[in-house]
């Protein structure tokens, strides 16, 4: 007979030291070359840093909270480091955004949308947006990766999507929002974007 439990081990906080080795001679001397890291000369290691990005981009925790849940597990870690290590990692991840980017944008067919995002401000919550560009060419027969981009602006004026399309020409799938509307016009450079409206159904 087999009785199961399920269980949950807390994370492992662990100092990994690398010993590196000198060699030295009359007329010579070598050291050992230092371990890569995600952030040059940087203390964090990967793990640390896949999960800090993951608890605030994916999981939605703000930067104080998680300071305070590593507090609370005996590693001490300021808010502030927490957010230059974010926009070091923003960095060291921009080839990978920037081919995303290209691989969206060299799309025959693009899905665009936009959605409110809660944002922490001084003594209050504002709303910013989050813009999403979709390549899913996957129901049309497509063999090519899907793949979704993101943008991040502090309110919903057309001036954001005209700059994240400026290079863009193709077939974009978007609701009515005005501000995509200088994106379809005949003298738009390089060529005007081909509007694919939505359709709203209702049932009833």
């Amino acid at each position: 007979m087999v009785s199961k439990t399920l269980e949950c081990e807390p994370p492992r906080w662990k100092i990994i030291e690398h010993v590196r080795e000198k060699f030295s001679c009359r007329d010579w001397e070598e050291e050992a070359p230092a371990p890569s890291h995600p952030i040059p000369r940087g203390f964090a290691g990967p793990n640390l840093l896949a999960m800090v990005l993951v608890n605030k981009f994916l999981l939605h925790q703000p930067l104080n909270r998680q300071s305070k849940t590593y507090a609370r597990e005996g590693v001490e870690i300021d808010i502030s480091t927490l957010a230059d290590r974010i926009g070091a990692c923003v960095v060291a991840l921009d080839p990978i955004i920037e081919a995303i980017r290209i691989h969206i944008m060299s799309a025959e067919r693009i899905h665009a949308d936009d959605t409110t995002v809660p944002v922490l401000a001084k003594l209050k919550t504002v709303t910013g947006r989050i813009w999403t560009y979709v390549r899913d060419d996957r129901p049309f027969g497509g063999t090519d990766p899907p793949a979704a981009l993101f943008y991040y602006s502090r309110n919903r004026a057309g001036e954001h999507p005209q700059s994240h399309l400026a290079g863009y020409v193709g077939l974009m799938q978007a609701d009515a929002f005005d501000g995509y509307n200088q994106l379809y016009k005949a003298q738009r450079k390089p060529a005007p974007i081909l509007e694919a409206a939505c359709w709203s159904v209702s049932l009833r």
